[in-house]
């Protein structure tokens, strides 16, 4: 339950950084680089006990607030969220909110607020992906590493390379903790679900024809759920996920080797080099032919 407590005078060792408004509305809005996707504040605040907001209107921006040690709370419209270590909430923009840092073990925050249409699209695309405005981070060297240049480059100045830069490097950062699975050794083995599984088992066998009820027993589920499970998270069926990993090892074979139509066809598990061809072209747009002599050109 969220309730107001009495807030000190800043934290000790915080940081913050607010973006003069002229150089939002001189510069990011109108720079068509970096317009769709800005920062207009940045901070940390270490241990920031009695830390409390309530914005029953909103704010102008979209806030993310990252959790790297302790714990807090937030309420956004009318859901409620325990935040904890390694923990993060976006609150999208005029949304009303609330938000705090736990009594006895507060935490310890890094926090951007930030605007754009493509940050309108992020922050609805998070929603949908996580059913809700909290996400869990694996792995936070990259995420922090890439804040602390962020802030680093700020704190140098509003050059426009500096704002740029800044601001380019902000999308990675929002990158790096939406798809913090993504990151090299974000997920050990036994950590990852069914469909990952899947992609793994297909990826060792690009040389073998195997049929959707092949892929689900090696995951131990039923084809239907299965194939059901795995269009929505990936956006295609097994089998076509399947054909996209083999044209993409095809390309890579036309691109450096000197082998034929039908050895290539061979080595991705497609014997007949027409079905080959045809499912090439499926995929590409163009031939097998085609598209060694337009990469060759």
């Amino acid at each position: 339950m969220l309730k107001k407590l009495h807030k000190k005078e800043g934290f000790e060792g915080q940081k913050a950084i607010v973006i003069p408004r002229m150089i939002l509305t001189s510069y990011c809005v109108k720079n068509p680089i970096i317009n769709s996707l800005y920062i207009t504040d940045i901070g940390y605040y270490p241990k920031a006990k009695f830390h409390y907001r309530v914005r029953q209107r909103g704010a102008d921006q979209h806030i993310l607030i990252y959790c790297h040690e302790g714990c807090g709370r937030a309420k956004i419209e009318a859901a409620n969220y325990n935040v904890e270590q390694g923990e993060y909430v976006i609150v999208p923009m005029k949304k009303p909110h609330i938000y705090q840092a736990d009594e006895n073990n507060p935490w310890t925050i890094f926090w951007v607020h930030f605007k754009g249409a493509s940050a309108d699209a992020i922050v609805s695309m998070f929603e949908t992906k996580h059913n809700g405005f909290k996400g869990f981070v694996r792995s936070n060297q990259q995420p922090l590493s890439l804040f602390n240049e962020i802030y680093g480059q700020l704190e140098r100045g509003y050059s426009d390379d500096n704002v740029i830069y800044a601001n380019m490097s902000f999308n990675h950062f929002l990158v790096s903790l939406i798809f913090n699975n993504k990151l090299p050794g974000a997920t050990k083995q036994h950590d990852k679900n069914e469909i990952d599984k899947a992609i793994d088992f297909l990826s060792e066998r690009i040389d073998q024809m195997l049929s959707l009820e092949d892929i689900a027993a090696a995951v131990n589920l039923s084809a239907s759920h299965f194939c059901y499970m795995f269009k929505k998270k990936t956006g295609f069926s097994p089998i076509e996920y399947f054909n996209h990993l083999k044209i993409q090892k095809a390309c890579q074979y036309l691109l450096f080797t000197e082998l034929r139509i039908k050895e290539i066809g061979d080595k991705i598990g497609i014997d007949d080099p027409y079905y080959f061809s045809r499912v090439f072209t499926k995929v590409m747009g163009m031939s097998p032919k085609e598209y060694k002599r337009k990469r060759h050109d």
